[in-house]
């Protein structure tokens, strides 16, 4: 089987072509073809930020939107707010690690609370990614409050950029700003050693959702990879991630039975629905 030689795609998840007679799937071609200013890309992004007085920050209680609320605050001295949206599903050790990390920067936080369980119950009983859907909502959501709170900017934690710039325009006048772009792991969790962040025992690719290990796992077992591949690819494209470690990140992730279980009783799901 093929596999890119630039990032982790393999047929299964990409189109390979040979390019100079090595595998490269279409979108390291495009990515090759139009390859991003990384120099520019992060002056624009500190030229951004040192405008920016007053924001929202989607905080999830995640390692990323941790680091990303540490720089909010004190590299770019925003007067930030850290909201969280609970969609039913956050770890109990994230939101925790929200509160303390919060406390410790001294940003106040905000849980707003909704039920997300149709978008999970939907993506677990066709064994689809529940995260474009999730992020979609959530991110309507933070445009909502920041709108209600007279605030035109929202941060968030995500290191790819948007094309060849740091931001995008929401409706309504409000900027989204990934505060955290092209930013790698070293960097991050220098930052994060600085924070009162306690990983949690979770499964799959996060620190603070429940609902991703048991996707991942009916995902693989449907389609036999990880529907993560594609992010961690552009990591991994982008000089973010290490391929090797990537490489870890997408195989099966073993969950345990208690914390399926758990997941599925909550969702309604019983084991009959799903094979």
């Amino acid at each position: 089987m093929l596999r890119c030689s630039l990032c982790i795609h393999d047929e299964r998840t990409g189109k390979i072509d040979i390019v100079d007679g090595k595998p490269l799937c279409r979108e390291c071609q495009d990515f090759l073809a139009h390859p991003p200013n990384k120099g520019k890309i992060r002056k624009e992004l500190d030229d951004l930020m040192n405008e920016v007085d007053r924001a929202i920050l989607g905080f999830s209680g995640g390692k990323d939107s941790s680091v990303a609320l540490y720089l909010a605050k004190e590299k770019y001295q925003v007067d930030v707010e850290a909201v969280m949206i609970d969609n039913g599903f956050i770890a109990k050790e994230a939101i925790e690690n929200a509160r303390r990390v919060a406390e410790y920067l001294n940003v106040p936080l905000t849980i707003l609370r909704y039920d997300y369980s149709d978008i999970f119950r939907t993506a677990l009983l066709k064994a689809q990614s529940p995260c474009r859907a999730c992020s979609k909502r959530t991110m309507e959501k933070l445009r909502k409050y920041a709108l209600k709170k007279g605030i035109r900017y929202i941060l968030t934690g995500h290191e790819i950029p948007f094309g060849h710039h740091p931001y995008r325009h929401l409706k309504g006048g409000i900027l989204q700003i990934r505060l955290l772009t092209l930013m790698n792991e070293e960097e991050r969790f220098r930052i994060l050693r600085k924070l009162p962040f306690k990983f949690p025992e979770l499964h799959g690719y996060t620190t603070n959702c429940l609902i991703i290990g048991a996707a991942l796992e009916r995902y693989y077992e449907r389609r036999g990879y990880s529907f993560e591949t594609r992010r961690i690819a552009a990591l991994v494209r982008y000089g973010l991630m290490d391929r090797k470690r990537a490489l870890e990140k997408v195989k099966k992730p073993e969950i345990p039975v208690e914390m399926k279980l758990m997941v599925y009783e909550k969702l309604g799901i019983k084991e009959e629905m799903i094979k």
